[in-house]
């Protein structure tokens, strides 16, 4: 598949289907669904992990990873899997979680045994001279980077989790055996990979303190050996296959460090995700906040990245949903007077970038964060770590559970919602995370009645049929506008403006001349108009107007 006119899916098995009635989403499920998804017009499945892991990070920690967890399913469920999704032209997509191993798997295990090989797997350390941890790196789930190895005197690396392990890439073994199992999943008919936060894996051989004051992220994001250690892969696997689609998770990133990563003339990754756009919600650039998002920083970042990326030959994974945040229709939009209509922008603005889009399963029904009441509603170690931390610094635990709710992973991680009735059609037995809202946002009643999937399945659709879209310049537009997100797309004398309301209320934007009269290549309300020099845009209103020349002249940047 050609990544630039491709869209992607992605599936989070735990609750995309429950086959067995465990309560939990396996591949059967998914094998139930390959209609459906087909359906869409997506051309390849990015799937969450489902290798056998204690899921203490919801399977981001692998202790297997060359096989089938068992509440997943078998091996023989995902080949059967592979085929049906073939059968109609969708590729597969594996999560490679190449940075840590958790600590139940056989490399730590044996690290542990006291076997020198694999202890250099990973990264041990002694204390420093005055006692203090080899440094003062914080875990991004909280707490201290560092964690007693064993019965040594030692200390192992946990970016994340105690559970799960830091790999040491300086080791040529742990690059060849990271090739091991890409290899192992091409064989068996994979030809998409997404790498997790495979910026973090070219860490300097001499781990150091951050100095006072500054971020401790510096001192292990994007470091130069990353690009070597990720051409040395590509050559010794998937950049074997021409028609292979990578994409890598990039942590605290930057435009310079992404374009080198996603040139194609470094023969490194096609495409990569970052998330600078989805923290303009953080208060003082902190996760664990309460703020109303801020547009013009929002409109900033995608205009940096859309731009930056263009110039230097990269290229844009482009998303607002996945399994790491809650649902963009409750931070961007209105889900109680304008679901529809902000779950339509959304996917509009994204979807018309240029880049290769991706669609988290139930976005394309308007699915919303659950309406839970109580952190004991929420599984997952980084929301309650946060809920318990945000206590002890002083907020009572009603405000706590507040910023929690709006900002937690489990929020995207809810079952898909298939009907109304109440499980969701995702299982007939206790679900792992319930649902809260399926009687008013299932895929049944958006096939009978409602206007968001049908939407996706056109701007899926048009990707493939407009080279404009897949293959445009990108100029941005209007960009001190305080409502409206709004850009150009260019290809070969065809010109296309999109314009997208991120406001509740009635707008407008001035036009430039060559868009008046032109013909609404689609918009996100019924006989949508772009009217004269002004376009008056209403609540969460998108439109895409193509130009009345052949040629025009460049539109200049606002």
């Amino acid at each position: 598949m050609s990544f630039q006119d491709s869209v992607i899916y992605q599936i989070y098995p735990k609750s995309f289907r429950d086959s067995t009635g465990s309560g939990v989403g396996d591949l059967r499920g998914v094998i139930e669904k390959v209609d459906y998804i087909a359906s869409l017009g997506v051309d390849c499945i990015w799937f969450n992990p489902f290798f056998p892991s204690p899921q203490r990070d919801n399977g981001y920690d692998i202790s297997d990873y060359c096989a089938i967890d068992p509440s997943m399913g078998t091996m023989e469920d995902f080949d059967e899997l592979v085929a049906a999704l073939a059968e109609r032209g969708i590729d597969v997509m594996l999560d490679m979680v190449l940075n840590h191993t958790s600590t139940d798997h056989e490399w730590f295990q044996r690290a542990l045994a006291g076997d020198p090989v694999y202890q250099d797997y990973y990264y041990l350390r002694p204390a420093q001279a005055d006692g203090s941890l080899p440094t003062n790196w914080v875990s991004k789930f909280g707490g201290p980077a560092w964690a007693p190895f064993g019965d040594t005197d030692l200390y192992y690396l946990h970016l994340f989790d105690p559970t799960q392990a830091d790999l040491n890439w300086h080791n040529p073994a742990v690059r060849a055996e990271a090739a091991k199992i890409v290899n192992f999943w091409r064989a068996r008919g994979v030809k998409g990979f997404r790498f997790d936060v495979i910026n973090l894996i070219g860490k300097d051989e001499i781990l150091r303190d951050a100095p006072a004051g500054t971020d401790d992220r510096r001192m292990y994001t994007d470091g130069p050996d990353v690009h070597t250690y990720l051409r040395e892969l590509a050559a010794a696997s998937f950049g074997q296959d021409p028609d292979a689609v990578t994409v890598g998770e990039m942590s605290s990133t930057s435009v310079e460090a992404c374009v080198g990563y996603s040139n194609p003339d470094n023969a490194e990754l096609s495409m990569v995700f970052s998330f600078h756009h989805l923290k303009v919600d953080y208060a003082d650039g902190q996760k664990w906040t309460l703020m109303p998002f801020d547009l013009a920083a929002l409109k900033r970042i995608i205009d940096q990245w859309a731009a930056g990326m263009q110039a230097g030959g990269g290229w844009n994974a482009l998303f607002w949903n996945n399994h790491d945040q809650p649902r963009a229709i409750n931070r961007f939009g209105d889900v109680e007077r304008f679901r529809t209509e902000s779950a339509t922008m959304l996917a509009t603005a994204i979807h018309l970038l240029r880049g290769t889009p991706y669609v988290y399963m139930g976005e394309e029904i308007g699915m919303t964060d659950p309406a839970y009441t109580s952190i004991a509603d929420y599984v997952d170690v980084e929301a309650r770590n946060a809920f318990n931390e945000l206590v002890s610094t002083g907020k009572s635990p009603e405000e706590a559970f507040a910023i929690v709710h709006s900002k937690a992973r489990d929020n995207a991680r809810t079952p898909m919602q298939w009907d109304a009735s109440a499980q969701a059609g995702f299982t007939d037995s206790a679900p792992w995370l319930r649902p809260t809202n399926q009687e008013a946002i299932n895929v049944e009643r958006e096939e009978r009645e409602g206007r968001i999937l049908p939407y996706y399945r056109r701007l899926i659709a048009l990707r493939k049929e407009l080279a404009v879209i897949s293959a445009g310049r990108y100029e941005g537009y209007g960009l001190d506008h305080p409502d409206v997100l709004a850009y150009v797309r260019e290809h070969e004398g065809t010109r296309l403006l999109v314009l997208c309301n991120f406001r509740g209320h009635d707008t407008s934007i001035e036009i430039p001349n060559e868009f008046v009269g032109g013909e609404v290549l689609i918009g996100n309300y019924p006989a949508p108009a772009p009217g004269g020099t002004l376009a008056d845009l209403r609540p969460y209103e998108a439109l895409a107007v193509l130009s009345t020349a052949a040629t025009a002249a460049p539109t200049t940047r606002h």
